[in-house]
């Protein structure tokens, strides 16, 4: 039997399709650069019977090969892409194939995704799949699978690399978060708010058969377990590689021990949530790590150590108001952040933020397409639609123009090569990932 794995998605970078209306430089550029690849399906590879013979498919409804040879197709899906995972599972099904669809979105909304769908997996799928193939080949299959626990993560078998030419995979050694901000769609899933552990042999053994020298930890955030953290860079130090986490405020810019130990290990950035520079939005979002007036001395203390950060921030909480643009701009130029994003907040179905909003009259359009963190589908507090919106691109195109994108790059060159390069390329990519039109 033949399972096919669908990721909808542009088939490059940026565009889903070439528009002459943009430069050169970012059809090129987007031609260059490459999407991080998902752990899902490696993941779900790795738990499928071996009798199975697995494909997996990237791109958009019209890129799809609806006639090709498969008895199975799963899809995962974001919001921003359920209506294309909907239309692919369409077409599929009218070829009669038995499709099932998980990820983020279905897991929020079963009752939806099931209208297009043999199956759906909510949460975590590793220990579902397996019993989903049984029940597929019986006849008997649930239309809805729901998690009865946590994964136990302890002993799950490495990813299987099925992407075609192999990418490099990254690692997950925790899984779970158990701060529950408001706007989370991960931490807010079912049995997700668990934090588990890998043994740390285990995730060592992974990185040392990866086959190239970056790569990034698709860990929730390497700083809810300091502890365990700290003993797995000291496990990595001398393994000659180099990466990429996320990680908490908190303790990336109090924890002396922590980023040392993280850039003895091979460290070269940090992606972080500063959400916003105003307190009484992070208080209402419910970002408990984050204390507004001790960013800056923890960005210093991160580039003390010769590591990067990309930092992002999203306007449209409660707690902000039309001046947040303007004090948000004056803490970029003076952090001297490498990679700075600017997002509209996107309430995101299965959070508590949309549920509130909902229940509030503010959420705006169920157009899924839309919620791509670049569309305001709620009604601001304090601000009308159109404001919220103009100046969030006002800020990332001002941020990621030409001027400050080769100041942040020439400065990096301080921290070292590789993160001057690691920045330098980064920062291309920053230039083309929002706000095109």
């Amino acid at each position: 039997m033949k399972i096919i794995f669908v990721w909808p998605r542009p088939p490059n970078l940026i565009f889903e399709e070439y528009d002459p209306n943009r430069s050169v430089f970012s059809w090129i550029m987007s031609k260059i650069l490459s999407f991080p690849k998902p752990l899902t399906f490696p993941i779900l590879a790795s738990v499928t019977p071996e009798e199975y013979e697995i494909e997996i498919i990237e791109g958009g409804p019209r890129d799809i090969d609806y006639d090709i040879k498969c008895d199975i197709v799963g899809i995962t899906c974001t919001t921003r892409y359920a209506f294309w995972a909907y239309e692919i599972a369409d077409e599929f099904r009218k070829r009669g194939v038995f499709v099932v669809i998980g990820g983020w979105h279905a897991s929020a909304l079963p009752d939806e995704a099931i209208q297009h769908a043999d199956a759906v997996v909510v949460g975590e799928s590793e220990e579902i799949w397996p019993k989903l193939l049984k029940d597929i080949k019986k006849g008997v299959a649930k239309k809805i699978y729901y998690p009865d626990r946590p994964v136990d993560i302890t002993n799950l078998p490495a990813p299987k690399n099925i992407y075609p030419k192999g990418p490099i995979l990254g690692v997950q050694a925790t899984r779970g978060c158990p701060y529950g901000c408001e706007f989370c769609a991960i931490t807010n899933m079912r049995f997700r708010n668990k934090f588990r552990m890998r043994p740390i042999e285990n995730v060592i053994d992974e990185i040392e058969s990866l086959p190239g020298k970056v790569f990034n930890f698709h860990d929730n955030s390497l700083t809810i377990n300091p502890n365990y953290t700290k003993k797995l860079f000291k496990a990595m130090a001398g393994l000659n590689k180099k990466f990429y986490g996320f990680g908490n405020i908190n303790i990336l810019g109090s924890d002396e021990e922590f980023l040392k130990l993280a850039s003895d290990a091979g460290c070269l950035g940090w992606l972080i949530g500063f959400e916003s520079i105003s307190q009484e939005s992070l208080d209402i979002t419910g970002k408990k790590t984050n204390i507004a007036e001790t960013y800056l001395s923890s960005v210093k203390n991160i580039h003390n150590h010769n590591m990067i950060i990309l930092g992002s921030f999203v306007f449209g909480f409660d707690g902000d108001k039309k001046e947040t643009f303007e004090l948000t701009d004056d803490f970029i130029s003076i952090s001297e952040i490498d990679l700075p994003d600017a997002m509209i907040l996107t309430p995101y179905p299965g959070t508590p933020l949309f549920d509130r909003l909902e229940r509030e009259g503010r959420i705006l359009t169920k157009d899924w397409n839309k919620y791509n963190l670049e569309n305001v589908v709620f009604e601001p507090k304090y601000m009308t639609r159109d404001e919220l919106s103009e100046n969030v691109r006002k800020l990332y195109k001002k941020w990621h123009s030409w001027s400050p994108s080769i100041r942040r790059i020439v400065k990096s060159m301080g921290l070292g090569f590789r993160p001057f390069v690691e920045t330098a390329q980064q920062n291309m990519y920053m230039k083309l990932l929002r706000y095109q039109n």
